[in-house]
């Protein structure tokens, strides 16, 4: 029987039995090859420390609020968005994919996922078919690649502009290669680990440095960048620490784009500093929820994936190096335990369901 990862409470993992069930109208059967973790939004629903923890977001209101009274808790819950599979059965109604295909869906992990097309097609992750078998170890990154083109693109770069990226795990990586991709001469990457500034330098920064060193981030970058604040600061860290940096590197009527899951308050921000005296505006950067992109009509979620795609199965993305962390799904809780414990031990982890990846 088939099994599914699920959450019962902050750091309470366990794997479950799930029947299988025979296919609907619309739906296909997948089975899962690979899976990967995110550092931010899992591990936060993980650790407890998430806005949905003891929350609810009313689309409606577009606002959080508190649940209603007797709605069920938030726990038990299933985790993942970045799910590789195979196609192994499909209705007869089924025209977009073809037993065989691999895809990608933003489904939970899990060994076998039944899936209805249509649903999928319009979800914040729709399903991708992949363009080949080669490498799929690529398509691990399709959501995360998503939420960089999304930054990118919110961040309203220009040729020429200098742009600091502070972050540089699996999305910042991504990030610093597609405003190379932009046109940008001169990026910045920000960020404690030694090992992720070389990767950041490997693909394409020209600059790097360490947020925890002496001299302050905002004068660091200056030193870099002619004694100017950058034009565009985007912070995929996750952290008020991290936005804080961000607001301080940016120059004068600078956009500071924030693309992390940041969790709690913000304690760190400083905003009678840069933020007040370079009039500078801060931009979320969320393509789910229901939020529209904002180029909207001429891109859509499907787009922006399909982009995104295109990016890493043509190599002009590359993720050579970043996939440095691989758990059996038998050991999913474990994978969960490290990385809670080491959370620069890894760019990004897998979980690898039978044969693993090609």
């Amino acid at each position: 029987m088939p099994r599914t990862l699920v959450l019962d409470g902050p750091r309470r993992l366990r794997l479950a039995e799930q029947p299988s069930r025979p296919l609907r109208s619309g739906e296909i059967r997948l089975k899962s090859r690979l899976s990967g973790i995110s550092h931010g939004t899992e591990l936060s629903l993980y650790r407890g420390t998430s806005a949905f923890t003891d929350k609810v977001f009313d689309k409606g209101l577009r606002a959080f609020v508190e649940p209603p009274a007797g709605s069920a808790s938030t726990y038990p819950v299933t985790l993942g968005y970045e799910m590789v599979s195979e196609v192994v059965d499909a209705a007869p109604d089924v025209t977009e994919v073809r037993v065989g295909d691999l895809v990608h869906t933003g489904t939970p992990h899990q060994e076998e996922t039944v899936l209805d097309v249509a649903s999928s097609l319009q979800a914040t992750y729709p399903l991708v078919v992949l363009p080949t078998s080669e490498r799929i170890e690529r398509a691990l990154f399709i959501s995360l690649a998503t939420v960089a083109l999304q930054a990118v693109h919110d961040a309203e770069i220009k040729l020429g502009d200098a742009v600091s990226v502070h972050g540089l795990g699996a999305i910042g990586l991504l990030t610093v290669q597609m405003c190379r991709l932009d046109g940008i001469q001169n990026v910045i990457g920000v960020d404690p680990d030694r090992g992720r500034r070389k990767l950041a330098l490997d693909f394409g920064a020209t600059h790097v440095l360490d947020p925890t060193a002496e001299r302050p981030v905002g004068l660091a970058v200056r030193a870099m960048n002619d004694s100017n604040g950058v034009d565009v600061a985007i912070d995929v860290s996750g952290s008020d620490r991290g936005l804080q940096g961000a607001l301080a590197a940016a120059g004068l009527g600078a956009n500071v784009v924030a693309a992390g899951f940041y969790q709690g308050g913000a304690g760190n921000l400083r905003l009678g500093e840069e933020f007040h005296h370079n009039r500078l505006s801060i931009i979320a950067s969320i393509g789910g929820w229901g939020a529209p992109n904002r180029h909207a009509p001429l891109w859509n979620r499907r787009r922006v994936m399909a982009a995104a795609t295109n990016l890493l199965f043509t190599d002009r993305v590359s993720v050579d190096g970043m996939l440095d962390g691989r758990f059996p799904f038998d050991r999913a809780p474990e994978a969960y335990q490290w990385l809670d414990s080491e959370p620069q031990g890894a760019v990004k982890v897998a979980l690898e369901y039978g044969s693993g990846s090609q």
